[in-house]
């Protein structure tokens, strides 16, 4: 870990070479990953104008991210997680020149086929995300965590706000088969970022640890700390329920008739919300009150949600979801800083693996029971109900964990009070 001791100021952690490098390969990959979610959704509902087709693509992903992630945590504390890194970027790269590929005649694309390069992309999320998430421990000094994890998640979510208005707008006026080939220029300069940051030694384990019992370490630690273990379920059922994401391409198509580039806008501006809670953690971070503030976040977001399924204003849409974009910044920037400063170095990598469980699973795993109750009750009481479900979520968290209710941070020495 570099020892370099930056001055103060809300950019300390830019000071820094290799945290510049991580901070753009994780934007670059966040931009072409937002990016390809809206051209796969949209191309899979154009083809199928299914809903259950839609909850079907995050099921697909989310079963080799989620039921790799344990091993993918084990090896990311075992191997070298800048190598890790490199070689899922690489697989990301070829996945979405594959899915130009299978794209080329769009009528007759094959709708199996795009599943599978989506399942191989999940096998690379599997290994990334843990090694993502515990390189990062090794790049950043202790001092600098929140603003670092304030930095990478503002610039990452900015991306995120601009991957997916230029895959909407490349979509309608340069095609899809062009859109793929720019959005794999953007994991290639992912790529090309990471090989820029030197290599980090590992540190020492215990030998001759049970495969088993070394993997399952990270789920030991984190169901015996109420406070990790409380705030990851209160995201795993909040989004699982509440996530509306999935059914943005009905919402764009049948609903609100805004075609692509209105679907651009939709995916962009929960993003923005989120990036302006951003920029204002770099100088004032939420963890003081961290668990109030996370609750209070959680409910906001499910409120937003249930006003969205009401809308049929383009307009109000999108203020709806900037301010769900708001609530869960705030939430982000909490989660992230607990999982970096109650995990301990040793098994940091095992610990993120399940941290990236429940975000896989409250996404795509939302993402698929979006899709199918959408199927069988219809679009707007799916996302409505979700809303009432993730307040419902947040009323039996508040009671069921109060170390996680009370869970507060010094926010200049970043130790729990």
């Amino acid at each position: 870990m570099t020892t370099t001791h930056p001055g103060h100021g809300s950019s300390q952690a830019l000071r820094i070479p290799e945290i510049r490098f991580f901070i753009i390969t994780n934007g670059l990959f966040r931009l072409a990953s937002r990016a390809t979610v809206v051209v796969i959704g949209l191309q899979i509902y154009k083809l199928t104008a299914s809903a259950l087709a839609l909850g079907i693509l995050g099921l697909v992903e989310a079963i080799p991210a989620i039921s790799l992630s344990l091993y993918g945590g084990y090896i990311a504390d075992r191997l070298d997680r800048r190598k890790i890194l490199l070689i899922t970027k690489a697989v990301s790269t070829l996945c979405v020149l594959l899915l130009a590929i299978l794209s080329l005649k769009h009528h007759q694309t094959s709708i199996l086929g795009l599943y599978t390069v989506i399942f191989v992309a999940g096998i690379a999320r599997g290994f990334a995300d843990p090694a993502s998430t515990a390189f990062e421990a090794q790049v950043v000094p202790k001092q600098l965590t929140v603003n670092a994890a304030s930095w990478i998640s503002s610039t990452g979510l900015g991306c995120a706000v601009i991957g997916p208005v230029i895959a909407g707008f490349a979509y309608e006026t340069l095609g899809i088969v062009v859109t793929y080939v720019i959005i794999s220029l953007f994991f290639a300069g992912s790529w090309i970022s990471m090989a820029k940051i030197p290599s980090k030694h590992l540190p020492s384990l215990p030998k001759k640890e049970p495969l088993i019992q070394s993997m399952t370490a990270g789920l030991r630690f984190v169901f015996q700390e109420q406070v990790l273990i409380g705030a990851m379920a209160l995201d795993l059922f909040a989004v699982f329920f509440g996530g509306a994401v999935a059914l943005f391409p009905i919402f764009a198509t049948d609903i609100l008739n805004v075609g692509a580039r209105g679907l651009g806008l939709m995916e962009a501006a929960p993003a923005l919300g989120a990036l302006t809670v951003m920029l204002i953690s770099t100088r004032h971070p939420p963890i003081h009150y961290a668990g109030r503030n996370l609750l209070v976040c959680v409910a906001g977001f499910g409120i937003s949600m249930i006003i969205f399924a009401f809308s049929r204003n383009f307009i109000l849409t999108l203020i709806t979801l900037f301010a769900s974009g708001i609530f869960d910044g705030v939430s982000m920037v909490i989660r992230r800083s607990i999982v970096r400063l109650l995990s301990p170095d040793a098994i940091r990598g095992r610990v993120a693996s399940v941290s990236w469980i429940f975000v896989g699973a409250s996404n795509e795993l939302g993402a698929f029971e979006s899709g199918l109750l959408a199927h069988w009750i219809g679009v707007l009481p799916t996302v409505w109900v979700g809303g009432a479900i993730t307040l419902l979520v947040v009323a039996i968290t508040a009671i069921s964990a109060p170390q996680l209710r009370r869970l507060s941070f010094d926010p200049h020495k970043l130790e729990r009070l």
